[in-house]
């Protein structure tokens, strides 16, 4: 049984703490949050100890791993802090993406996690459901063959104006991480960015991505579009097939080359995932169960490495729109 304590309670920290509260393998023991009427709020309704900073909630409680879902600036500057902290005392986090928004706290972060032997999850959820875990399935198989091109967009209708990177470094950890999952490490970027009219920030952006293994990637993402189906889309093309997953879970569906027939999975009408909620609890149980499985640091799906390497992939595309270039992933 995991002993969990989550720090950070805004709407994603109470989302944290609740599904923990239904899960068999875990135990919700202690809520923390600098606020402490958001402290004390979620202390009440989920009937654990509150506390109001992450030193008194390690030294009070006995846990064996924590959620840390703090936000700040880009909606990761507030994580380095409470990470070390949780690793320091030899506990296992999970932490929200994006890793961190600037990427030397974020190798501090793996390297420590690294040097404990603990695991470091980060909440990559969008490869979290039965679809995508399927698409991956079928590139294992070969079904895909030579990867020839991926394209990947998403878009969420944001309207906060925050750094003029925000919508890069917020948004998209999900969608290179997507590409990742299914094409491996990206070498090289080229990204062009707009600003909307009446936006200060950069919000849409189109990036040109060459894989490791060759295969060549675009993805468009924004933070202008009014929500709606398909929100999510990735494609992947190959010699043998190509596939095409729409909106995390709801279809995924594999045309296989030189075939008239296609196959499709849809998301089942009772015992499929009912919203976006479901995904958050298939990544928090996964990290669980595969601590109560005994798994080793190197092997958490989506973990604090997965987390670094997409935000490099970041930071190579905000070179790129700075420098008007094509930018090595370093």
């Amino acid at each position: 049984m995991q002993k969990v304590g989550v720090i950070g309670l805004g709407p994603i920290g109470n989302q944290h703490a609740t599904l923990y509260s239904q899960m068999e393998q875990a135990e919700l023991v202690g809520v923390c949050d600098r606020d402490t009427d958001r402290a004390d709020a979620a202390s009440a309704r989920l009937k654990v100890p509150a506390f109001y900073s992450v030193k008194a909630m390690l030294d009070q409680v006995p846990l064996t791993m924590v959620s840390v879902a703090t936000g700040g600036v880009e909606y990761g500057s507030d994580h380095y802090e409470p990470v070390m902290q949780a690793l320091d005392a030899g506990l296992h986090v999970l932490c929200e993406k994006p890793i961190c928004n600037q990427i030397e706290p974020a190798e501090e972060m793996v390297r420590k996690a690294r040097e404990k032997r603990l695991c470091f999850g980060i909440n990559l959820n969008h490869r979290f459901t039965p679809a995508a875990r399927l698409a991956r399935q079928w590139v294992d198989e070969g079904l895909i063959g030579h990867q020839l091109f991926m394209n990947m967009s998403m878009w969420i209708k944001n309207p906060r104006e925050s750094s003029p990177w925000f919508q890069i470094k917020a948004l998209h950890p999900h969608t290179v991480d997507i590409m990742r999952y299914f094409c491996g490490d990206v070498e090289s970027v080229q990204c062009f960015a707009t600003k909307a009219p009446g936006r200060g920030i950069w919000s849409t952006a189109q990036f040109n991505m060459r894989f490791v293994n060759g295969c060549l990637g675009h993805l468009t993402g924004s933070y202008d579009i009014e929500r709606g189906h398909p929100m999510e889309r990735c494609e992947l093309a190959g010699l043998k097939g190509r596939l095409v997953l729409e909106d995390m879970w709801r279809e995924l569906t594999l045309y296989p080359a030189g075939q008239l027939e296609k196959r499709v999975y849809t998301n089942p009408l009772f015992g499929g995932y009912r919203d976006f909620s479901d995904t958050f609890y298939d990544r928090l149980s996964t990290f669980v169960r595969q601590l109560e499985a005994g798994a080793g640091p190197e092997d958490i799906d989506g973990s604090g490495e997965d987390g670094l390497r997409a935000q490099k992939v970041l930071a190579a595309a905000i070179r790129s729109v700075q420098n008007q270039s094509v930018e090595a992933v370093l």
